[in-house]
């Protein structure tokens, strides 16, 4: 009985615990932008639906931690657009109803009336909170931990694998592939993994000489974190490492260069995706759950060969977790959906131009497509999960 509740746990509980603080994260980024421009704010909630607890600080803002922990809001006065978009005519009903309430300019305070680059300012700080919370965790393990690097400088070439058919030996250096100069031998792993079968250009540095040489990487089937196999490029290359620690400020380069890197990777995915050459590569919500997990019990293994603390294996481990998904969430807030950051900001850039807010029906039927578009995402990528994880195979065997 114990252990179905106990696997439950390590499946549910860490995850909730990353997406709410990641997501809480990112709503500090519009509801502390706003409150520097002195918008007004109704609330602002920690999960969703009935408040656990609350409390109203001097500003007349409630603050309330509710019962389901999937994130959270941030709710401006007079946010009651479908859209949170008013047209012409909202704002003026909304500009009447503050005066006769409030007096005169107190419509001043409310976020619709607020000038349009600031509204943009405010909208794009949900995003950019999660760039930061990323640029940050990296930075802080990077400074506390450091990392293992190993050199560009080839050790060993692994026989019948791509590297030593192309002909590149040991003592070679490799400095760029494709044209990107490479810093390390992680830099070099982490190009070839996303690009199985695929044909690239070594340069090499050998006795002082440049050479270039044509290879194609292999394919290796590796389990996905995320479930299931993923097919990930390898050459048969094999570098000597050492552990490199970091003052602040290069541990803060580091930060940025990571976060930098995951945001290029996902690009790159998704463009390989539009191209037809690429499998669906991201997760959903049972995905990125079954990832928390198995990082779980990895933290629960590490701990225990290694005799390290398991509080402090799972806390850098979930840690990794949130500046990657943090990454994740800011991209795709960006994307140009109206119920997302990103189609505010659409319906802001039609404002600039128009000079006057886009009407409220077309706003509606914005939304209402927006929406759709992002639970079909939503159920496409959790039926991908589901088929990566074989629980359709499953069913179908218990029930044959």
């Amino acid at each position: 009985m114990l252990a179905p509740l106990m696997n439950a746990a390590i499946y549910v509980v860490p995850f909730l615990l990353v997406i709410t603080f990641i997501i809480t994260v990112h709503e500090l980024g519009h509801f502390l932008t706003a409150r520097a421009f002195g918008v007004a704010v109704d609330r602002f909630s920690i999960g969703f639906g009935r408040a656990v607890a609350s409390f109203r600080d001097k500003w007349g803002v409630e603050w309330r931690i509710a019962w389901l922990p999937l994130g959270g809001y941030v709710k401006f006065a007079g946010d009651e657009n479908v859209a949170s978009v008013p047209d012409q005519d909202d704002l003026d009903e909304l500009r009447k109803q503050i005066r006769l309430k409030e007096g005169v300019g107190a419509e001043k305070r409310y976020f619709p009336f607020k000038p349009l680059w600031q509204r943009a300012l405010v909208v794009v700080a949900g995003p950019a909170a999660n760039f930061v919370l990323a640029i940050a965790i990296f930075t802080g393990l990077f400074w506390a931990f450091g990392e293992p690097v190993a050199s560009t400088r080839v050790e060993s070439v692994q026989p019948n694998r791509p590297a030593a058919q192309a002909g590149v030996l040991p003592g070679d250096v490799i400095a760029a592939i494709d044209g990107h100069q490479l810093a390390t031998f992680e830099d070099l792993q982490s190009y070839v993994v996303d690009r199985p079968g695929t044909a690239m250009r070594l340069t090499l540095e050998r006795a002082g000489r440049s050479l270039e040489l044509p290879i194609t990487s292999a394919v290796s089937v590796e389990k996905s974190p995320m479930g299931g196999t993923v097919n990930v490029g390898v050459l048969g290359l094999v570098s000597k490492g050492v552990y490199r620690h970091y003052g602040p400020v290069q541990a803060l380069e580091r930060g940025a260069a990571k976060t930098w890197m995951v945001v290029d990777k996902t690009g790159y995915y998704v463009g390989r995706l539009f191209a037809g050459k690429a499998d669906w590569p991201f997760g959903g919500i049972i995905g990125t759950a079954h990832a928390t997990a198995a990082v779980t019990h990895e933290a629960i293994d590490d701990s225990q060969s290694q005799h390290v603390s398991l509080a402090l294996v799972l806390f850098v481990s979930y840690l990794n977790i949130a500046a990657l998904l943090s990454v994740s969430i800011g991209l795709v807030n960006l994307l140009p959906i109206p119920v997302l950051d990103g189609g505010h900001l659409l319906f802001y850039a039609y404002e600039s131009v128009a000079r006057r807010p886009l009407a409220v029906a077309a706003q509606a039927a914005a939304y209402r497509v927006g929406l759709a578009l992002l639970v079909g995402l939503m159920l496409f990528t959790t039926w991908h999960d589901l088929q990566r994880l074989q629980v359709f195979h499953f069913l179908g065997a218990l029930f044959s």
